[in-house]
């Protein structure tokens, strides 16, 4: 797997528009797509700056051999729930304010589309805890 399918990966898991990922790493939106299409590299700031975000190592992201980690421990889904439920109440605060007119323009649509699919990410590590929880049980 290589950096630019890793870093496509990691993002979407995390429920991430290359918008969002582009401010938390403090880069353009562009340097976010060329990164994913694997037209250049981000420099080694950003490099540990991505490891760091997704508690990844720099080598499980440079090294095409190494494939990520897919099954964690429970101790590390419970983190990743964690992490998405804090931004469950900015995504509310969203919620309200694209609806309170009664008119979805195309940005809103747009950003609808972000908080569906972080509300399915947060959906997908809920069922990946109750599955560990099952085998504890």
């Amino acid at each position: 797997m290589t950096f630019a399918e890793k870093l496509y990966l990691l993002r979407t898991q995390r429920g991430y528009s290359q918008e969002v990922l582009a401010e938390k790493l403090s880069v353009s939106r562009q340097a976010i797509s060329k990164w994913e299409l694997g037209t250049v590299l981000p420099d080694t700031d950003k490099i540990i700056a991505l490891s760091d975000l997704f508690s990844v190592s720099t080598d499980s992201l440079l090294i095409d051999s190494i494939n990520l980690n897919t099954h964690d421990s429970m101790e590390r889904v419970v983190l990743k729930f964690l992490n998405s439920a804090q931004e469950m109440e900015e995504i509310s605060k969203q919620l309200i304010d694209i609806t309170c007119d009664g008119v979805i323009d195309e940005t809103e649509r747009e950003r609808m589309n972000e908080i569906i699919n972080t509300l399915d990410s947060v959906t997908k590590i809920i069922e990946e805890i109750k599955r560990k929880m099952d085998v504890y049980e």
